[in-house]
C-alpha cells in the first residue's frame, strides 16, 4: 500500500510522569479507533503499564502499539530508579531528569526514520521534538495536558508581567488581555514565573518550539471553556483542536481500572462500599501523584473530615513511614472510629470509577487538569486544594468561571508540598460541597457541563468533530509532503 492511501500513522510521546502520561495512552487509542495506527513511545520501566491499558482496543482490533527509549540516567548523574520525574526528589534530581529526557533526540529520530510515522504527537514539556519532526519532515503537534484557561492565563501573565506592577505578594491583579477580569496574586504564581530560573529559560522555549509546530491539540471540548479557546486561537494565534475529555474513551469498568499504576485496594471491594452509601453523600479526597504532604497536613486534613462528619474516601501517598506501619499522622484510634464512615487508600486509587459511582458528591482535589476533567466528566463538584504547576489557574476556572467549586483557601503556591490548611476550612469546604442549596446548585451545573462532555466526544459532537477535521489535515498534510518527494 503506497503512502497517500495508507492509514495515518501518529507517534504519541508522552513526558515521562503518570499526569502526562496518562491522558496520551487515553489520546492514542482514541486516534486508533478513528482508524489510525497509534504507537506510543514508552521508557522499558513503563512500558508493561502502556501494554495493560492498551491490552483491550489492541484485543478488539485497534491498531496501537508501544515502542521504547532508555533514559540515559547515568549519564547525568541519577539512579537507574529514577526512572520517572515524580522520583526526582530535589530540585537537582529534577534538573539532571530534564537533561536525560532531552538526551532521547537521537533515539526518537532513529525510530522516525524506521517506522515512519505520519505526524509526531509530544508533550509540551518535549520542546525539542518539534526540531527532530521538522528534520524527518513530518509534522509535530504539542499535546498540552491542561486546559485553554491555564495555558491562556499563563501566557498573558508571561507576556504582559502584571504580577511585576503590584506592591506586594498577596495584593491582586487582573490578568491582562484575558477574558472574565479574573485576579491572581503574585505569590499564586509558578516560581519560574516570579522570578527568573533555569526553567524560565526552558519555558520560553516550550512556547517559541509551540509557535513553530502545526498546532497543539488540547484535553479538554470547546463548551467547557468557548471564551478561552477563542483567545488561545485568535488572541494568541495558536492553532488547536479541541478533542477531550479524553478519559470517555474508556467506556467498561476494565478499562477505567487499569489507567495508571496498579491500584492499591481491589476495585470490586471499593465499588462495593460505595455502593452500599447513598447518592452523593461520600466526598472524595485525592491529591494526585506529586503533591507531598507532610505528617502535620495530613493530621489537619484527618481531623477535619472526621469532625465534618461526612462520609469519605481518602487517597493518601503510600511512603516508606506509611510501609513500617507508623503513621505518626493518624489520630489514636482513627480508623475503629470512622469503620463505617471512611475508607483509607494508600496509594493509587481508580480515580475515574470512583467519581462515576453515584455515591460521591464531592472531590477534594489539588486541581490537576486530569483530576478536574474527571470530576467534570463524572458530574462531581470540586472542593479546590491547588499546590503548585498551573493548578491556581485551574482553581479559578472551577470556582469563578464555571461555578461549580468551592476553594479550601490556599493561597500560596509550593512546589510539591503545599501551603499549610488547618482543619476547620476542611470542615467547612468538605460541608459547603455535600450539603445544601449551594451544594445542590453546584451539583445541577457540573451535571449540565457532564452531559455537555459526553455529547462532545459523540459523533457529530464538538470533539468528535475537531479530531475529524484534524485527521483531514494531517492526511493533506501527508499529501502534500508526498508531491514534494
Amino acid at each position: 500500500m503506497d503512502r497517500e492511501s495508507r492509514q495515518l500513522h501518529i507517534f504519541f510521546f508522552p513526558f515521562v510522569a503518570p499526569g502526562h502520561m496518562i491522558p496520551m495512552i487515553d489520546m492514542a487509542k482514541l486516534f486508533a479507533m478513528r482508524g489510525c495506527k497509534s504507537t506510543l513511545i514508552a521508557t522499558p520501566h513503563d512500558e508493561p503499564t502502556f501494554l495493560k491499558s492498551i491490552a483491550k482496543p489492541r484485543d478488539s482490533g485497534f491498531d496501537i502499539d508501544v515502542v521504547t527509549v532508555s533514559l540515559p540516567l547515568k549519564d547525568v548523574g541519577l539512579p537507574e530508579d529514577c526512572d520517572n520525574l515524580n522520583k526526582a526528589a530535589t530540585m537537582d534530581m529534577h534538573r539532571q531528569f530534564m537533561r536525560a529526557v532531552m538526551m532521547l533526540d537521537r533515539q526518537l529520530e532513529l525510530l522516525i526514520e524506521k517506522l515512519a510515522p505520519d505526524c509526531l504527537i509530544s508533550d509540551m514539556f518535549l520542546p525539542w521534538t518539534t526540531e527532530i519532526a521538522a528534520k524527518c519532515g513530518i509534522p509535530r503537534l504539542v499535546f498540552h495536558g491542561t486546559s485553554a484557561f491555564s495555558v491562556g492565563g499563563t501566557e498573558c501573565v508571561r507576556l504582559y508581567e502584571p504580577h511585576k506592577k503590584v506592591l506586594c505578594d498577596s495584593e491582586p491583579f487582573v490578568i491582562p488581555n484575558f477574558p472574565g477580569e479574573i485576579t491572581l496574586s503574585r505569590m499564586q504564581l509558578q516560581d519560574f514565573v516570579r522570578e527568573e530560573t533555569e526553567f524560565t529559560k526552558f519555558y520560553a522555549q516550550v512556547k517559541e518550539s509551540e509557535k513553530r509546530s502545526f498546532g497543539v491539540v488540547m484535553n479538554s471540548f470547546y463548551e467547557l471553556e468557548p471564551a478561552y479557546a477563542k483567545h488561545y486561537s485568535t488572541f494568541l494565534g495558536r492553532r488547536s483542536w479541541f478533542i477531550g475529555p479524553l478519559s470517555l474513551c474508556n467506556e467498561e469498568i476494565e478499562d477505567k481500572s487499569h489507567r495508571g499504576s496498579q491500584a492499591s485496594i481491589d476495585q470490586h471491594e471499593c465499588l462495593k462500599w460505595l455502593d452500599s452509601k447513598q447518592p452523593n453523600s461520600v466526598i472524595y479526597i485525592c491529591f494526585g501523584s506529586m503533591a507531598n504532604f507532610n505528617a502535620a497536613q495530613l493530621h489537619e486534613i484527618a481531623v477535619g473530615l472526621e469532625a465534618s462528619r461526612q462520609q469519605f474516601i481518602w487517597v493518601v501517598k503510600k511512603d516508606p513511614i506509611v510501609e513500617e506501619g507508623k503513621e505518626e499522622w493518624l489520630p489514636d484510634g482513627y480508623e475503629s472510629r470512622i469503620r463505617n464512615k471512611g475508607l483509607i487508600i494508600r496509594g493509587w486509587a481508580p480515580q475515574v470509577l470512583i467519581l462515576d459511582n453515584e455515591a460521591i458528591g464531592g472531590f477534594v482535589t489539588h486541581c490537576g487538569w486530569n483530576s478536574i476533567l474527571e470530576a467534570i466528566t463524572a458530574g462531581v463538584p470540586m472542593v479546590t486544594w491547588p499546590v503548585a504547576a498551573e493548578q491556581f489557574y485551574n482553581e479559578k476556572l472551577v470556582t469563578r468561571v464555571l461555578q461549580i467549586g468551592v476553594n479550601v483557601g490556599v493561597k500560596r503556591w509550593v512546589r510539591y508540598f503545599g501551603d499549610s490548611v488547618k482543619s476547620d476550612r476542611v470542615v467547612e469546604a468538605v460541608k459547603r460541597v455535600l450539603v445544601g442549596e449551594e451544594a445542590g446548585e453546584m451539583r445541577r451545573r457540573t451535571k449540565a457541563l457532564s452531559e455537555m462532555a459526553r455529547g462532545a466526544v459523540e459523533e457529530g459532537g464538538s470533539s468528535w468533530s475537531d479530531l475529524g477535521a484534524l485527521l483531514q489535515e494531517l492526511r493533506l498534510q501527508r499529501l502534500a509532503s508526498q508531491k514534494k518527494i
